[in-house]
């Protein structure tokens, strides 16, 4: 087995093309299960099958709790990213960063715009021994660079077809 590496500072740099150039799509499937829903009581099977995670109704929602729920999924790829934008921008800075923890809370709540459902999230960062004007710099470049940041600020482009 290979050790572990860090993905390449290649990352950083900029895309000059004109469309949208995919570098990697994550297909996950969730089917319904002993409620015949899939936030109650789904499976969620990703392609490759690294990914099996049995979907729970949290307590707070009126569920039994008992498994991962789509808003600790969303909050763990958010806080990922954000990781590894960090990571990468430090790294090209020739900072350490060690000990550094990203933690994305993400609430599932009433819209009161239309009176149905909307998602909120916070992110905090934690960069111990960093100077705080150079982590600030790099906490703002990071939103910049993380698409989860700039999915919550701007949107994304997202397609929803039958298929039967």
């Amino acid at each position: 087995m290979s050790k572990l590496q860090p993905p390449s500072l290649s990352l950083l740099d900029k895309y000059r093309g004109m469309d949208f150039e995919a570098l990697y799509t994550a297909t996950v499937t969730v089917s319904g299960g002993e409620t015949a829903h899939g936030r109650a009581s789904g499976l969620a099977r990703s392609d490759d099958g690294e990914l099996q995670v049995h979907l729970r109704l949290p307590a707070e929602l009126g569920g039994p709790g008992g498994g991962s729920n789509p808003e600790q999924l969303f909050a763990a790829g958010y806080a990922a990213c954000f990781h590894g934008a960090l990571s990468l921008l430090a790294a090209r800075s020739g900072l350490t960063i060690h000990g550094a923890e990203v933690n994305a809370s993400v609430t599932f709540g009433r819209d009161p715009v239309d009176g149905l459902y909307a998602l909120t999230a916070r992110v905090n960062i934690y960069l111990p021994g960093v100077k705080k004007a150079i982590a600030e710099e790099l906490v703002r470049n990071a939103e910049r660079l993380c698409p989860y940041a700039k999915m919550a600020r701007q949107g994304i482009d997202c397609v929803i077809a039958l298929t039967q």
